[in-house]
């Protein structure tokens, strides 16, 4: 397990391929859990951090970029939102957007750091803000491989994962039985949906994971956006459904009642993000 690099002018860094990307602040958490090692930091910048085996995760005043990229494409697509699921997503910020649909009537989390929930919980409050007190959240502290191969088949609408890189404890969110699990658990109408990395920093995982969705559920689609703090800033969503690409087109009036609360996603910006492919990747993937 790698922990981020500090320096004596307190500049916390995560190293990726010979490029370091880092936030001056201090150190107000460090400590290695049964599955990695846990950092939360302090920063003037983006404001408190959060970081999984070296690498970063969140911060207050970043996280926005990536959670409504994740979420809202799905959301506001899918044909029902009765249940949801999100694997990974401990800090709470996926959790908090998919609640402010009032269609959504079950949210199963899936977590398996307990640590990850309790540091958020008192370090980065505001991220999981009112969803960690409402009751349609069922936070469970479990493996999320193994949750969605015991799910029962069609029993979700939406499912979102909010995973760490291809390692450690999310090694198994990457790899063809994890989505051919997610496919058959998904209802007709539904929407799976999964960060992808950086088409950058990333390249050939990225390239690979897209195909793979694609294959598994016969329609995929990358978006791209951006998360300053992360490897290159350049980031990458990848959405998918079984009946047509439901994903691209948001629904009005889901679309209405979210996009005023929100500071990066709208049917605009959504657009765009699935058209701004880069050409090496359309090239690759066609």
């Amino acid at each position: 397990m790698d922990s981020p690099s500090t320096t004596a002018n307190g500049w916390i860094d995560e190293h990726h391929q010979g490029v370091r990307y880092g936030l001056q602040g201090r150190v107000l958490v460090d400590e290695t859990s049964p599955y990695q090692r846990i950092t939360v930091i302090d920063s003037s910048r983006y404001g408190k951090g959060l970081l999984l085996d070296g690498c970063w995760m969140t911060a207050e005043h970043q996280e926005r970029h990536y959670h409504e990229s994740l979420v809202h494409p799905a959301l506001c697509s899918a044909a029902q939102l009765e249940r949801v699921l999100v694997i990974g997503g401990g800090d709470g910020g996926t959790a908090r957007e998919c609640l402010r649909y009032q269609d959504v009537k079950h949210l199963d989390m899936v977590e398996i750091d307990r640590r990850v929930v309790e540091l958020s919980q008192k370090h980065l409050p505001s991220l999981g803000s009112h969803a960690w007190s409402d009751p349609r959240l069922q936070l469970n502290l479990e493996n999320g491989i193994a949750w969605v191969a015991n799910a029962t088949e069609s029993s979700y609408d939406v499912i979102l994962i909010d995973g760490s890189d291809p390692a450690g404890p999310a090694e198994g969110l990457f790899n063809q039985t994890f989505f051919e699990h997610c496919r058959r658990i998904l209802r007709p109408g539904g929407v799976f949906a999964t960060q992808s990395e950086s088409p950058e920093a990333f390249r050939q995982v990225h390239i690979d994971t897209v195909r793979l969705i694609r294959q598994v559920f016969g329609y995929a689609d990358p978006l791209y956006g951006w998360v300053p703090m992360y490897p290159s800033g350049w980031w990458s969503w990848t959405f998918a459904a079984i009946d047509g690409p439901r994903y691209r087109n948001p629904l009005p009036a889901r679309a209405a009642a979210i996009s005023a609360g929100c500071e990066i996603w709208s049917p605009r910006w959504q657009q765009g993000a699935f058209e701004a492919i880069p050409a090496f990747i359309e090239r690759e993937l066609t």
